[in-house]
């Protein structure tokens, strides 16, 4: 099934092209917000499963292109991001010591929105083509043989990044957290309608140019196991979500006017724009691009507005 809100917040399920009002479904959720309906619904899946899928059966239905999406998960209590999580087409030696960050629910957007970047001295901001998965019941202290239990499903997610911030002793928070940095959706596929997650493959392309490409089989370390080491720090609520990471090499920069679309395999498809007031410039290349040419660092420089070295 794959869930999503529309409009002003209607709980709907996706079937096909169209998406049908559910909401009446969710009536006896008590909820101050739509994440309190979500977070409702997914607890009380099992046994509003049926007649979620008899009032999408039996509704009319309208046309995806005729409403406005909102992110399915509006306002996570937890936003748990795996950090160089992909051994990279193979390239690495051996998985990177297992690590994640936080990002605040107040960066969440949904499809069809913009992510805005900043007025700060950022190297480059780029946005990493994730899916991220839907924790389906309270998680503290799970072993990894039993983590896919606490599984509710996935969804495309976005981690927007800007890098090169400063001091160095602060760099996740300032660089991960920004407004509209995390861009979630179009809807929640539930897990019964994945067959395998660590064999989906993911792309990412920037105003329609493939930019990365890549499969959830080159992951480090799996979803069991990142839920294990998650909930050994901390407890995992309904409606979280841990994204599972990225391949960086085909990384790139996002600039004024971009528009981004990240497909995951029987997740739909995510969309956004991106802002940039000061019209910032970078050229136009993967971080793959970048290191086979020759240059120096880990990102292409910015080459024009604010903050460019030119500039300064």
């Amino acid at each position: 099934m794959k869930l999503a809100f529309f409009d002003n917040y209607k709980l709907g399920v996706v079937v096909g092209d169209k998406i049908v009002d559910v909401s009446a479904v969710a009536k006896g959720i008590k909820a101050l917000g739509p994440q309190d309906v979500i977070r409702g619904v997914i607890e009380q899946y099992p046994k509003l499963k049926d007649k979620l899928a008899a009032a999408a059966k039996k509704g009319k239905g309208k046309p995806l292109s005729k409403v406005k999406l909102r992110s399915p998960l509006p306002k996570p209590e937890n936003i748990i991001c795996m950090a160089v999580n992909y051994m990279e087409d193979g390239t690495l030696p051996e998985p990177a010591p297992i690590n994640a960050f936080m990002k605040s629910p107040s960066a969440v957007i949904g499809d069809g929105d913009t992510m805005v970047l900043p007025d700060m001295a950022a190297s480059v901001f780029e946005g990493e083509a994730e899916f991220a998965v839907v924790i389906g019941k309270k998680a503290s202290n799970v072993k990894a043989k039993d983590a896919m239990k606490y599984v509710f499903g996935y969804t495309n997610f976005i981690d927007g990044s800007a890098r090169g911030v400063v001091p160095p002793t602060n760099v996740f928070y300032q660089m991960k957290s920004r407004d509209t940095f995390a861009p979630i959706g179009p809807y929640i596929v539930t897990a019964d309608e994945i067959k395998d997650p660590h064999k989906l493959p993911i792309v990412l392309t920037n105003n329609g140019v493939v930019m990365q490409k890549f499969n959830s089989d080159d992951m480090a370390h799996k979803i069991p196991r990142c839920i294990e080491w998650v909930t050994a720090i901390h407890t995992l609520l309904p409606g979280d979500i841990v994204a599972t990471g990225t391949n960086h090499r085909g990384l790139n920069p996002f600039m004024d006017g971009d528009k981004i679309e990240l497909t995951t395999e029987g997740l739909g498809t995510l969309h956004i724009k991106v802002k940039d007031p000061l019209k910032r410039k970078w050229a136009r290349i993967t971080r793959l691009k970048h290191k086979e040419s020759g240059a120096q660092g880990v990102h292409t420089p910015q080459t024009g507005g604010k903050y460019a070295p030119a500039a300064k």
